[in-house]
């Protein structure tokens, strides 16, 4: 028989965070401390509209733009929160911003051409790219730099005449780290340089720490035309499951996201949509779960201190990432072990890129209950390992 699997799902890269989804689903002793799902409840007044739409029968498609109440919303939300002075045209709905990323990346490279993305960054980025064709420009980030995105090794990575887009994520996935105005401000600059389109991810805008502050890029003098910022309601109304996100940036770039659209997924799901619409510019529950998210991060980083694990305090997100090389072991089979031997899920750092070798993503988004006893597990998993 002549072959039939496209090479392009051949080549991508094994992932572990399905398997993971799939054990937690099926195996319930273990606790997860791996994938990022909020573990509130979504506000109830969404909860309320999305089965008033459904009982009003609001059930068919819409719009490949995304529905004209929701994209209003969108934009007063941008202007106000995020000082990004976009109309309704600028914006495309999505069902989630994984969709957005790949749109954006449909209309911004041809195949053989590059797109900078950072290592570690959200697992998502470097495939997309590979699987239109397009050739990832691994943009690596240190430890000793606490993340930031570094446009010195930004300028060894690029391919000036084939590059057309950086990706960056701010709060980052998954180092916590929040990107400082002057970071950002440099990769302003590097992007007018060079040419670029920033493709911002801000799936984490809400959930920020402290002193820190989430900034979006294309709030910055002179950049609204070179920016597709990216936003999802996974996070911020606690709903992974029901699928909306979406983009904002330059018309001609949302007009072309819109037409590719048509031809995926062609739209989010309508009553979801009309919901959202009513309660995007709700924030009265956000700084609640904030708070209690700032509690867990806290109980992780003295866990943490006390186990002797080196980590960079994370400004947002709900992610730790700590080194565990003094163990001898891969970031994958210290993760397999703690798994078999502990049950307890944790994520690999090479899941986010070569430059996550000898570190682990634990996730806060679950009960402080859990996270103690998922703790309590890993340190005597430690302790076996006779470090």
């Amino acid at each position: 028989m002549r072959r039939i699997l496209a090479e392009r799902g051949e080549e991508l890269p094994r992932c572990v965070m399905g398997r993971l989804l799939s054990i937690i689903e099926r195996e319930r002793d273990v606790i997860s401390l791996g994938p990022g799902e909020p573990d509130f409840r979504p506000p109830e007044r969404l909860l309320e509209r999305i089965d008033y739409w459904l009982k009003k029968g609001e059930t068919r498609y819409s719009p490949p733009e995304g529905r004209e109440e929701l994209r209003e919303a969108i934009s007063r939300k941008l202007k106000k929160e995020n000082g990004i002075d976009v109309g309704p045209e600028q914006v495309v709905v999505t069902a989630g911003s994984t969709e957005a990323i790949l749109l954006a990346l449909m209309v911004l490279i041809d195949p053989g051409e590059g797109v900078l993305i950072p290592d570690p960054s959200f697992l998502t980025y470097r495939p997309t790219v590979e699987l239109i064709s397009g050739m990832p420009l691994l943009v690596p980030l240190s430890f000793d730099r606490d993340w930031q995105f570094d446009v010195d090794e930004a300028k060894k990575a690029i391919l000036p005449e084939k590059t057309n887009a950086i990706i960056i994520n701010t709060p980052n996935n998954p180092t916590g780290t929040v990107y400082s105005r002057k970071t950002l401000e440099e990769i302003a600059d590097f992007a007018n340089e060079y040419d670029l389109i920033i493709i911002s991810d801000e799936a984490y805008e809400k959930f920020v720490y402290g002193d820190f502050r989430h900034i979006s890029p294309a709030s910055l003098n002179g950049m609204e035309d070179r920016v597709i910022t990216l936003h999802s309601c996974s996070k911020t109304l606690a709903m992974p499951g029901l699928r909306v996100g979406w983009a904002s940036g330059p018309e001609k770039l949302i007009k072309a996201m819109v037409k590719i659209h048509l031809f995926s997924s062609l739209s989010a799901s309508t009553p979801v949509q009309l919901a959202v619409a009513e309660c995007l510019e709700d924030n009265s529950f956000i700084q609640g779960w904030v708070r209690e998210y700032g509690k867990r991060r806290q109980m992780v980083m003295e866990w943490l201190d006390k186990e002797g694990l080196e980590y960079r305090k994370p400004g947002g997100a709900f992610y730790l990432f700590p080194r565990i090389s003094r163990f001898g072991l891969s970031s994958f089979d210290f993760a397999k072990q703690a798994l078999e031997k502990a049950r307890v899920a944790v994520v690999p750092g090479t899941e986010f890129g070569k430059r996550g070798e000898g570190f682990i993503r634990i996730s806060y988004a679950t009960s402080p209950e859990l996270i103690e006893k998922g703790l309590e597990r890993l340190s005597g998993f430690l302790r076996s390992l006779g470090q």
